[in-house]
């Protein structure tokens, strides 16, 4: 076992069972990703798509702590580059923002919307910001993170993602000097990172007091080759496989955890192994061996330990 890392705290998401929306037939019911969620010895979870686990803060809670969980945060998918679209992105928020703190959680791990179609990959915006929008995407996520914080004591963390225009390197860079760190934050997905080429070390030795929360997953690079020649859109690219557990792929989860454990914060650290779609078999056996290898690299160790 290596030397743990008092400040990291190991969780899982919906994700890893295969859930991406609020409901889908191809989807394991909520109780099951529940049950199995504990028996694989998590003690945290993100709480996915709005709309998959109950939206009664009590029942919630009630669901949620019978099993002996805890939430780590909130998810949401929110348009950043409109201004058109601002009243119902901070409405969708707030939703989201006030039922995780009303679990006594306090990240919003925030998306922006895919620039192609999930289930067909057909592209149906613009893929690369200029200099007007970036400019209204700072002041949007900057409006919205103060907004969220002073109604709920949530942060908001821009999660980084394939198929947005926020997915390399520079563009997670040009995302972070434009923002307010009191309020808006980076959601680090290791996967996403290298799914955009970037380098997850750097950005955390460089931006390690913007770093709020973080999604630890590997991407397989022969896949990664295929999505650039190919030009393939992330839900193929996922229905191939390049979501993969550890130690397979990239980056080397035992260096994230080095560099992370090196920061002065409390960081949650989620799993995230993108299963769209999966048979409902699948995902618990890797959940399993995923927890007990993070395990071994010094990653929250949990109540289970079988």
């Amino acid at each position: 076992m290596s030397t743990q890392a008092p400040n990291l705290r190991l969780g899982s998401a919906p994700d890893s069972w295969g859930v991406w929306f609020p409901e889908d037939d191809r989807q394991l019911p909520y109780e099951q990703f529940l049950d199995e969620l504990q028996g694989a010895g998590y003690e945290w979870l993100e709480l996915g798509p709005y709309g998959y686990l109950p939206t009664d803060p009590d029942v919630l809670a009630d669901e949620v702590g019978k099993r002996g969980l805890k939430v780590s945060g909130g998810t949401v998918f929110g348009n950043l580059h409109r201004p058109e679209k601002f009243d119902e992105t901070i409405g969708i928020v707030s939703k989201v923002a006030k039922l995780t703190a009303s679990q006594g959680a306090k990240h919003v791990v925030f998306i922006p919307p895919l620039f192609r179609d999930e289930k067909t990959d057909a592209i149906n915006d613009v893929t690369e910001w200029d200099a007007t929008q970036w400019k209204t995407v700072h002041a949007t996520a900057n409006r919205i993170g103060k907004q969220m914080f002073e109604e709920y004591g949530v942060t908001i963390a821009l999660h980084p993602h394939a198929d947005c225009q926020i997915m390399t390197q520079p563009q997670i860079e040009t995302f972070l000097d434009g923002t307010d760190a009191d309020f808006v934050s980076l959601c680090l997905d290791t996967g996403h990172v290298a799914y955009g080429g970037g380098d997850n070390v750097d950005l955390i030795r460089r931006y390690g007091e913007r770093i709020g929360y973080v999604h630890i997953k590997q991407m397989d690079p022969e896949i990664l080759r295929q999505v650039a020649d190919e030009g393939l859109g992330f839900g193929e690219a996922v229905k191939r496989g390049v979501c993969v557990e550890p130690p397979a792929g990239v980056p080397n989860p035992a260096d994230i955890v080095t560099e992370l454990s090196k920061l002065d914060a409390e960081l949650f650290v989620i799993v995230e192994q993108d299963l769209y779609p999966c048979e409902p078999d699948v995902p618990f056996p890797i959940a399993v061996r995923t927890r007990k290898y993070l395990n071994g690299c010094g990653l929250g160790a949990s109540r289970q330990q079988s």
